[in-house]
This record gives C-alpha cells, structure tokens and sequence, in this order.
C-alpha cells in the first residue's frame, strides 16, 4: 500500500516532467501518477504485457500518469 503510493507520486512526479510543463503543478501530478498506476496497469492488461517488480510498476505507472496528462490537459485545453 506504502509502497504503491510512493511509485505512483514518483511516477506522477517523472510524467509532470515528461510533458515538459503540461502538467497541474506537484501536487496535482502525484495525484495523477497514482491514478495512472491503475490506468498503466490496465492499459499494460489489455496490451498483453506485465509489470513485474518495482521497476516494472514504476514504467506502468509513469506511463498511465502520462496518458492520464495527456488527456486532462486536452479537456482543459477545450474549455
């Protein structure tokens, strides 16, 4: 559990900086790296692949978290 949310604050963390400022601020890419755990699992599920170990959650996550980025600041760019 520990854990998980600390992968996931530093996968938010490491996507906030992969979309090169299209983030929410700090606190807001923790909370979508997080969240994009889930999602980069999901995502990682349907794909066929898995992640294994705490590297391998590191990737999924940052990778949710970056899909995550990628569409919140799509929406916020239509408003």
């Amino acid at each position: 559990m520990i854990m998980g949310l600390i992968i996931g604050g530093l996968a938010g963390f490491l996507a906030g900086k992969i979309m090169k400022g299209e983030g929410f601020g700090i606190l807001w890419n923790i909370v979508l790296g997080i969240v994009g755990g889930v999602v980069g699992g999901w995502t990682f599920g349907l794909l066929g692949f898995s992640a294994t170990g705490i590297i391998g959650d590191l990737v999924s996550a940052t990778i949710g978290a970056v899909l995550l980025l990628f569409i919140a600041e799509q929406l916020r760019k239509r408003r």
